[in-house]
């Protein structure tokens, strides 16, 4: 708790206590002091057990929050880029070059067909479907 406290000044700190309050009131002062420390450490106790009595098996999960991945720019970033599928080739992977220091290999063998979405065919008579949240 104090770690940036030596004793030197702890015993400066004492001695100015003694001059300011003087030997009368130091012993009273200091058991208010002791009383009101014990009063604080017994509230934070209490509020302790009413948090883990509310919260119960959740606050575990609270424990391992990373706050940090709600800052606002990291938030944005991961909602706009991270559920993002990754980008469909279009083309031939027989047409691609093969790669460098691939020896013996064919470009066929290295890159894998693209897999194409499924095609469902609509009824021509009805409009495109259409996203009022998309614009």
């Amino acid at each position: 708790m104090f770690d940036s406290i030596g004793w030197g000044e702890i015993v400066v700190l004492a001695l100015a206590a003694l001059f300011i309050f003087g030997p009368e009131r130091l012993p009273h002062l200091a058991r208010d002091a002791a009383a009101g420390l014990k009063k604080v450490r017994e509230a934070i106790t209490g509020v302790r057990a009413q948090v883990d009595e509310s919260l119960g098996d959740d606050l575990a999960g609270l424990r391992d929050l990373d706050l940090r991945q709600y800052h606002p720019k990291t938030f944005i970033r991961s909602q706009l880029f991270d559920d993002d599928a990754p980008p469909v080739r279009r083309g031939d992977a027989g047409t691609a070059a093969p790669a460098a220091g691939a020896s013996g290999a064919t470009a066929a063998s290295l890159v894998k067909p693209a897999t194409r979405p499924a095609v469902v065919d609509r009824d021509r008579s009805s409009p495109p479907p259409f996203d009022v949240d998309a614009t």
